[in-house]
């Protein structure tokens, strides 16, 4: 609203980019990270704290989450898988590992509703890291019974982000809902199609 403001206030007649359209361009899934960058626990905590701003089925509010910092990052690497359609690369690559995460646990049994929590949870979370320079990915692939060792956890895991800057080149890429939605890597960029708005529409 701000930027907004500011526009109509104006003479330039330059229309500001939409914010939150540039900030879901910007958030993609980084799996290769700029090592010399330290994500602070400060950091991680802002992006947990829009947590308590966010719709959350029958208001339940179960998610918990794990901050894990360089000085643990060792603990969650082992365990946990960053591109698993990209049959190739072994990810992730040395030297580019991430040295931060967010490990989002669930008060409750999981069911349905958990899920469409942490759905909404995470992306939250992504757009906030986003905003302030950083970049995630979200890692279903993980050994959860290795986590709850090594980090201690009093909860299950149901998701790992990892958390830094990107050092990594993404681009999105138009395609048709038949074709091929497989993410790919050439000459150093991630490529990510991305089905047309008009096929996504049920006429």
């Amino acid at each position: 609203m701000e930027r907004y403001r500011a526009h109509s206030q104006s003479s330039s007649g330059v229309k500001p980019k939409d914010a939150l359209v540039s900030l879901l361009v910007k958030n993609r899934s980084i799996r290769g990270y700029d090592t010399s960058y330290v994500v602070r626990a400060d950091q991680l905590r802002r992006i947990v704290s829009v947590n308590n701003k966010l719709a959350s089925a029958r208001n339940r509010q179960p998610l918990r989450f794990r901050l894990v910092t360089a000085d643990e990052a060792s603990n969650v690497l082992p365990f946990i898988g960053m591109g698993a359609g990209l049959k190739d690369v072994k990810l992730p690559i040395e030297g580019y590992e991430p040295n931060a995460f967010i490990v989002v646990c669930s008060t409750i049994e999981p069911h349905n509703s958990t899920y469409v929590d942490l759905g909404i949870s995470a992306q939250s979370m992504l757009l906030q890291a986003v905003e302030m320079g950083l970049n995630g990915l979200c890692i279903m692939s993980f050994d959860g019974e290795a986590l709850v060792e090594a980090l201690q956890l009093p909860y299950k895991p149901l998701l790992v982000i990892a958390v830094g800057k990107s050092a990594e080149k993404t681009k999105l890429v138009d395609i048709k809902a038949d074709d091929d939605h497989s993410y790919y890597r050439e000459n150093g960029v991630h490529y990510v199609p991305k089905v047309i708005v008009d096929d996504l529409i049920i006429e």
